[in-house]
């Protein structure tokens, strides 16, 4: 059963902050039939998804590729960290946590690292390919002490299933997410970081994503060590054992097989339930309803992507009454939203349209869960 603090918060905050975020710059979203040619064959690499610049830009006809050309030239990724951690110099995470729970969020997730690698913490755990490839400063510790500080519970969202200076090929589908999860001595790593995650912060929520990359065995001493750390944890539903038959999945047939699988199982209006792990707490839905018996926490957000996307127009963001609606509607349910906010990469602010989702809910957080806001 899922913690009792956990069911009555009803309302998190997501935060996705990342080199991807100095950019900062997708397509808008438009449904798959839709796309053009290029992007049905692949529509990862033409997602809205802002945080997954780096992987769009492995797509030359993508138009991400083509925004950075004609904006950055050959510039490589790997300088947005630089520009990422300059922009650290005003970032206010008291401020940032005051208007969270201003917004009735019983507690707030951080991206400590997303598929691009880039850690936001100086990690112990060296990365054999790309050194030096996180901050300096401490961005998850003073992002958690602050949270706590206004009496929220603190969680951190950590990409176990991808990233990419393990493996960097491009992915367009499904399949090639999966059979793109590094292998050699990336199960170790991940497993060093996540254990040092929980040592060091001892966050009240484990949130992986994808999947893990390695079985199931190793997955419950991973959590069984979380649960001794942390007692009132709780854990998504992402943590999905490694597969051998993933890598199969490079393999044209078994990659299309896939694809039409994926598409007629997992996909619920415009984003997707993930499938059901051997250990979780609680389902995430992802810009989807939930319509299963588990506790659950739908994750979206403000717009059509996580990462700061400065090209959403304004019709890309969620309106008061919808976001209101949401929000009320779910916990009425028994459910939670995880709202995500993207931070600008450049200054580390939440950009004006966010800023004033954070507010409406402030406004109506009373009238917005059956006993009003709920701290941590």
């Amino acid at each position: 059963m899922v913690a009792s603090w956990w069911s009555r918060a009803r309302l998190g905050i997501f935060v996705h902050w990342t080199p991807a975020s100095v950019p900062g710059w997708a397509p808008p979203h438009v449904p798959a039939a839709r796309l053009p040619t290029a992007g049905r064959r692949a529509p990862l690499g033409w997602t809205p998804y802002a945080e997954w610049y780096e992987n769009a830009l492995r797509f030359p006809g993508s138009p991400v590729a083509a925004h950075h050309r004609a904006t950055y030239g050959n510039r490589p990724y790997t300088d947005f960290g630089r520009d990422f951690e300059d922009g650290l110099a005003g970032w206010d995470p008291a401020a940032w946590a005051r208007s969270f729970r201003e917004a009735g969020a019983g507690y707030a997730v951080l991206v400590t690292k997303h598929h691009d690698g880039f850690c936001l913490w100086p990690s112990e755990t060296e990365n054999p390919h790309r050194t030096g490839w996180h901050t300096t400063r401490d961005v998850v510790g003073e992002f958690a002490e602050a949270v706590r500080a206004e009496g929220l519970r603190f969680g951190v969202y950590y990409s176990g299933g991808l990233d990419w200076t393990f493996d960097d090929r491009p992915i367009g589908t499904a399949a090639d997410m999966f059979s793109a999860v590094p292998r050699g001595r990336y199960p170790a790593y991940a497993d060093a970081q996540m254990r040092e995650l929980i040592r060091r912060y001892r966050p009240d929520i484990l949130w992986n994503d994808i999947a893990w990359p390695a079985p199931a065995d190793e997955i419950r001493s991973l959590v069984d060590f979380y649960r001794f750390t942390v007692p009132h944890g709780v854990v998504n539903d992402r943590l999905l054992p490694y597969a051998p038959h993933w890598r199969g999945l490079r393999l044209p047939g078994a990659k299309a097989l896939y694809n039409w699988w994926d598409r007629r199982t997992v996909a619920q209006g415009e984003g997707f339930v993930p499938r059901t792990p051997p250990v979780f707490d609680f389902r995430t839905p992802e810009y989807a309803r939930y319509e299963g018996s588990d506790p659950y926490e739908i994750t979206r957000g403000v717009d059509h992507s996580f990462g700061y996307n400065r090209n959403s127009g304004p019709d890309a963001f969620i309106g008061r009454e919808a976001l209101t609606s949401l929000v009320r509607d779910t916990a009425a349910d028994g459910g939670n939203v995880l709202l995500n906010v993207g931070p600008r990469g450049e200054d580390a602010t939440i950009p004006a349209e966010q800023r004033l989702r954070l507010e409406w809910l402030a406004e109506e957080a009373g009238a917005l869960t059956p006993d009003g806001p709920t701290p941590g």
